[in-house]
């Protein structure tokens, strides 16, 4: 059982704010590393316990967030640059893909540091659905028939993998305190909005993923039927809806490819308008 491991930092337990924790420079930005790297090794520790063989852990996070030398021996670590994007990665020999440390996508309510992307973004669709980072990288491993069985991070995004990807195993590790979706603010004002969090212990969070993750193993290798394969058809349109960063208007970028979802999202498009 092959493992694809994607990992990102504003869904880990402990993982205060923006400027703080997840930006180099940031006064807790190496303790932000550690305690993500910590939850990867609780998913990895599960995973194997599960039944799981191989993992490619992939630094998800812009700026960098794992730290490779805390990381658990058993599985592979990926960091850019590298040809494509985040989606290139992804070929017919992995058997499922899992998330840790995982937010929730732009304009969700009772979401710490939502976003998709970055701040700038209102919504993300593709072919009409709304998605945030998980789910384009769900998509985009649907296409390749790779099954999406676990997620971590706060607790809307456990809501929107579970609406997204039926039968999928989540674990959520903090909840957000900001109701709205936020769309009234520039980028700069979003961004300092949904800081607000109740976290659980990261011990406690490790904890809770290192049993997901065995259960999410258990039950793929039982029956891959558990989790809902997403269905996307071509030809794959996306449409980006951006606020104003302060120096520039709001706008709507659209675009498609006939035949690759990957393709589209690593920016090898046609574009239609913006």
């Amino acid at each position: 059982m092959k493992m694809i491991i994607m990992t990102d930092m504003e869904g880990v337990a402990g993982i205060v704010n923006h400027d703080h924790w997840v930006v180099p420079g940031g006064t807790y930005y190496e303790d932000g590393k550690k305690l993500l790297t910590l939850e990867t090794n609780a998913a990895i520790e599960g995973f194997a316990a599960g039944g799981a063989t191989e993992f490619l852990v992939v630094d998800g996070h812009g700026y960098g967030g794992i730290n490779h030398l805390l990381l658990d021996p058993r599985a592979e670590y990926m960091r850019g640059p590298y040809h494509g994007n985040y989606f290139s990665m992804l070929d017919s020999s992995f058997d499922a893909i899992a998330w840790i440390g995982q937010h929730a996508k732009a304009g969700t309510p009772f979401a710490q540091m939502a976003h998709t992307g970055w701040f700038n973004v209102i919504d993300y669709r593709i072919n009409d659905v709304s998605v945030g980072e998980f789910g384009q990288l769900a998509m985009c491993g649907a296409t390749l028939g790779i099954r999406s069985i676990f997620g971590a991070g706060d607790e809307a995004f456990a809501a929107e993998a579970a609406a997204l990807v039926g039968g999928i195993e989540t674990v959520s590790v903090k909840r957000g305190l900001m109701p709205g979706s936020g769309d009234e603010f520039n980028t700069e004002g979003y961004k300092e909005r949904n800081n607000g969090a109740i976290h659980v212990h990261p011990e406690i969070a490790r904890d809770r993923i290192r049993a997901g993750a065995e259960r999410a193993a258990r039950r793929f290798l039982e029956d891959p039927g558990q989790f809902a394969l997403l269905r996307v058809e071509p030809p794959y349109r996306r449409e980006i809806r951006f606020r104003s960063d302060g120096t520039k208007a709001a706008y709507t970028l659209r675009d498609e490819h006939p035949a690759s979802l990957i393709s589209l999202l690593g920016g090898k498009s046609m574009g239609l308008d913006s």
